[in-house]
């Protein structure tokens, strides 16, 4: 620990910004400072260490020996500080931090979190939109709401609803079909990132995939779902992502039958983060809502699970 006296903490996070990022200018816009600043506790921390840890060639700067035997140590205090700081936010009453995949935050939560902040006016909510797997336990986030299969070992993870999947399209595509069949005279609309098949929705019906025509692509639920706004042909979208599309009239859904796809909705927890009556509050909220929006019609649970 001695050898931290006489080196500066500010330095050693621009030497690690800019080791990470390879560009003084890009550590200059993490860490909310100008490039001049940078460059200089760079080369303060040099010559505290004593040592080169980067060389400068034109207007690149390339890590030494030094820097990269010093590269993976930095970054791992860097990621201790960072959890040491976001475990005093953890546990607040007055606040929470929600990790959510963009397709549901987009399409679903957006539209309800009024709702939660109306019954709950003393609790400020901040959404994190990422795919990104998240760990509660050794980060800011206090829940993360995910679709899969389950379970989630080392953590807490509530099920609270199980994905249902049924086919939309246009009005005017709608006028087309009159029979399940008649589905495979239209375009499909893609999604290669969907976790689930329309043989799900099919074997219902004793139909094969076979029939199913080509159509556009898209590698984004939202973007599909649009596409079916647009009349471009027909999706197999799930409850959460368009549920308002088709209250609405944007989509219509022309049969009721909803299989469930074997996935569900997950509300994840640390083991080891503390429980609070704001998280309590949300997971309850959130399992209303989920089941309140939804909104199944008559015929869409028809399906064992």
């Amino acid at each position: 620990m001695k050898n931290l006296n006489r080196i500066h903490l500010s330095g050693l996070r621009a030497v690690e910004a800019v080791a990470r990022l390879g560009s003084i200018k890009l550590a200059a816009e993490e860490l909310g400072v100008t490039v001049g600043a940078v460059s200089q506790q760079v080369q303060k921390t040099e010559a505290q260490l004593g040592v080169q840890l980067f060389e400068r060639q034109n207007r690149l700067l390339l890590p030494t020996a030094h820097m990269l035997a010093m590269q993976p140590h930095l970054m791992s205090a860097m990621s201790s500080l960072s959890t040491a700081i976001a475990t005093t936010q953890r546990g607040r009453e007055d606040s929470l931090t929600i990790s959510v995949a963009p397709v549901f935050a987009g399409k679903w939560l957006v539209w309800h979190l009024k709702n939660f902040n109306k019954a709950n006016p003393g609790v400020r909510v901040r959404v994190e939109a990422t795919v990104d797997l998240v760990d509660p336990d050794t980060s800011d986030v206090d829940l993360c709401i995910r679709v899969g299969h389950g379970p989630y070992p080392g953590l807490n993870a509530e099920k609270l609803l199980n994905q249902r999947v049924f086919p939309v399209c246009s009005p005017a595509l709608a006028e087309q079909i009159k029979e399940p069949a008649d589905i495979g005279k239209l375009p499909i609309i893609h999604d290669p990132g969907q976790m689930f098949t329309w043989k799900t929705w099919l074997d219902l019906f004793d139909l094969d995939e076979r029939i199913l025509k080509d159509g556009p692509t898209f590698s984004d639920g939202s973007l599909c779902l649009d596409a079916a706004i647009a009349g471009q042909g027909v999706f197999l979208a799930w409850e959460t992502l368009a549920v308002y599309a088709v209250k609405s009239g944007q989509v219509v859904s022309p049969f009721p039958q909803r299989p469930a796809t074997g996935l569900g909705y997950w509300l994840i927890s640390g083991k080891n983060a503390p429980r609070t009556k704001a998280k309590q509050a949300f997971g309850d909220w959130l399992r209303d809502e989920l089941q309140t929006s939804i909104g199944r019609p008559k015929g869409a649970d028809e399906v064992v699970e």
